[in-house]
């Protein structure tokens, strides 16, 4: 009852904050002189989902992007730092964000990337990228590392109470340029390839685009997607999931098992000799939810 009343009042309080900041942004941006961040490429596009199993439920909506160079852009708290990931992810490159920056007072990102590039000579390659995946509306996280042409992760997170934790996430992107690709889609033992997720967007100019203007409302309208995603999937008696932490204090553990198990990432394999290969856990980072979630 307690988490109930709680979601109520932010999306309330949210709803609020936001109408009000929206308000003041022209006057903002009125007597605001800096230019647009150069430090960030930004990108339009489409996410779509199909879910193909028990029932079929399909739906696509449009979404901005930031791609944000990490080594000339302010430290942000709540992301890793440029040096944190090129530690994560053991390269000596550049590292970019791809994400959807906050807007007037709200934040919603149910995934960001990392790309992990590598110096070659001159050249710089992309060598491994970081998910940032947050559910909604618990506000948990986890961050993973994975091989962005192609990789296999046993699920590691409860995105969604319309989905239980035996899934594996079949993961690829594309080296962001003029056009930009990500791809999700998952497996599960008892339904088979059941959903597939994917961003498609192209890259745009940003030479004269304020950033606030770009960005405005854009992480209301994802979250406003997911709930009302989430209320037809309900409506089409999809069954409830309760969050395995009420089942088994041990599901980040178990998740970390079923990865090891899967075997076939080189992400986390590593050559001993000619004869023998050590499989090593990938690199997992949980973060828990806040209250009245915990």
């Amino acid at each position: 009852m307690m988490e109930a009343v709680y979601l109520v009042w932010s999306i309330l309080t949210t709803t609020l904050t936001s109408i009000i900041l929206s308000l003041f942004l022209p006057f903002r941006l009125l007597f605001s002189n800096s230019p647009p961040t150069s430090s960030a490429a930004l990108y339009q596009g489409t996410v779509w989902h199909e879910r193909r199993r028990p029932v079929h439920h399909s739906f696509k909506y449009h979404v901005r992007y930031a791609y944000i160079d990490l080594d000339h852009t302010p430290h942000s708290l709540d992301h890793l730092s440029s040096q944190q990931a090129r530690d994560i992810a053991q390269t000596n490159g550049p590292v970019f964000l791809l994400t959807i920056p906050p807007s007037v007072g709200y934040e919603q990102n149910p995934l960001s990337l990392y790309y992990c590039y590598d110096l070659e000579g001159s050249t710089r390659c992309l060598k491994m990228c970081i998910a940032e995946v947050t559910n909604t509306p618990w506000g948990e996280r986890v961050q993973f590392l994975f091989n962005p042409n192609s990789d296999v992760v046993a699920k590691p997170l409860h995105v969604s109470p319309f989905m239980d934790m035996l899934g594996s996430w079949n993961m690829k992107t594309s080296v962001p340029g003029d056009k930009l690709m990500v791809k999700i889609s998952v497996s599960h033992p008892k339904l088979g390839d059941y959903f597939t997720a994917t961003l498609t967007a192209n890259r745009i100019s940003s030479s004269s685009v304020q950033h606030a203007v770009f960005f405005w409302l854009m992480p209301h309208k994802v979250a406003l997607w997911i709930y009302w995603h989430a209320l037809k999937l309900w409506w089409k008696n999809v069954a409830f999931i309760q969050h395995p932490r009420y089942e088994s204090s041990s599901y980040k553990e178990d998740a970390v098992a079923r990865d090891r198990s899967l075997g076939c990432c080189q992400t986390f394999a590593t050559q001993i000799n000619d004869q023998q290969q050590e499989v090593k856990d990938r690199w997992f980072r949980w973060r828990d939810a806040k209250w009245p979630w915990c």
